[in-house]
């Protein structure tokens, strides 16, 4: 079991910031890699985001 402590400022300011929207293009989708699998990012038309393998 792992025990995550809180985010601190300093450390959510030292993670990789990216544009969703840049990501998605102008179909709002994209693909993302993790080892051998392949995820689907999608902005809904509410705006929100959605991640599904």
């Amino acid at each position: 079991m792992t025990i995550q402590t809180p985010m601190t400022a300093d450390s959510l300011r030292s993670l990789p910031l990216h544009d969703a929207e840049r990501l998605t293009g102008e179909n709002g989708l994209a693909h993302i890699r993790l080892n051998d699998q392949l995820y689907t990012l999608r902005i809904t038309r509410a705006g929100k985001l959605i991640l599904t393998k």
